[in-house]
């Protein structure tokens, strides 16, 4: 294998690293449109890493589930209560913002999933999903609302995570 030479720096301008199942973007932010602002000091410097990578739809919700626990820190409750939701709304969704969540569906989830989730524990993750506002209790019990903004039939989501050094 023949190793390249450069005569400029070659990783000065915008990047794309292609690995085996994803493409990472780097860019620099502060530079064209690609801004992200301190309003305190008024610094426009810093990266910008994206990662797009394609996946099946089992991969997806997985990625999807861990991210989601990753942002709201989510405990052990609180995730697998994202699991039962996730797997509801695939499976029978009252409409495009309610699902209902009891007992039956639980049961149902952990048949199909091989799990054994009690209503004890996903009750405790129902509240953290709350707290969260990714869902919101209807009037009628066992019915909850869905944050479209968190909880969508989309095929395509980003999470963002800036990383600041804080200043001594």
């Amino acid at each position: 294998m023949r190793l390249e030479r450069y005569k400029n720096n070659p990783f000065l301008e915008n990047m794309e690293i292609r690995q085996r199942d994803k493409i990472l973007k780097l860019s620099i932010l502060g530079k064209d449109n690609n801004i992200l602002l301190n309003q305190n000091t008024g610094e426009i410097n810093g990266t910008h890493i994206a990662t797009y990578k394609s996946v099946d739809t089992e991969e997806f919700v997985k990625l999807f589930t861990k991210n989601i626990a990753l942002t709201f820190d989510l405990t052990s409750a609180g995730i697998k209560a994202f699991n039962v939701l996730m797997w509801i709304i695939q499976k029978e969704a009252l409409n495009k913002d309610m699902v209902m969540i009891t007992q039956y569906h639980l049961d149902e989830f952990n048949l199909s999933n091989e799990k054994n989730i009690n209503m004890k524990t996903l009750y405790r993750g129902i509240k953290e999903l709350e707290k969260a506002q990714i869902i919101a209790r209807h009037l009628t019990n066992s019915i909850y609302f869905i944050n479209p903004n968190f909880v969508f039939n989309g095929d395509r989501i980003a999470f963002t995570t800036m990383i600041e050094r804080k200043v001594k």
